[in-house]
């Protein structure tokens, strides 16, 4: 088998854990969360919003979901 093959497509996918928290997050929200005026509802639309963006850029957003998912919590 080659190793090199799909590489590139799993370093632009998002990480286990990071999927993993997203849908902890999304699991049966009603409220959107709000990120570069998007609004994400779903973990499906906070995955493609997320995939959309450049690496950095991705981070940044994921963090920011991160953050504002806690802060209802409290």
């Amino acid at each position: 088998m080659d190793e090199g093959v799909g590489t590139e497509e799993q370093s632009d996918a998002l990480t286990r854990p990071q999927r993993r928290l997203l849908r902890r997050i999304f699991h049966n929200r009603n409220i959107p969360i709000v990120v570069e005026k998007t609004a994400l509802l779903t973990y499906r639309d906070a995955s493609r919003f997320l995939l959309s963006l450049p690496l950095d850029a991705r981070d940044t957003a994921y963090a920011a979901v991160k953050r504002l998912a806690q802060g209802e919590t409290r």
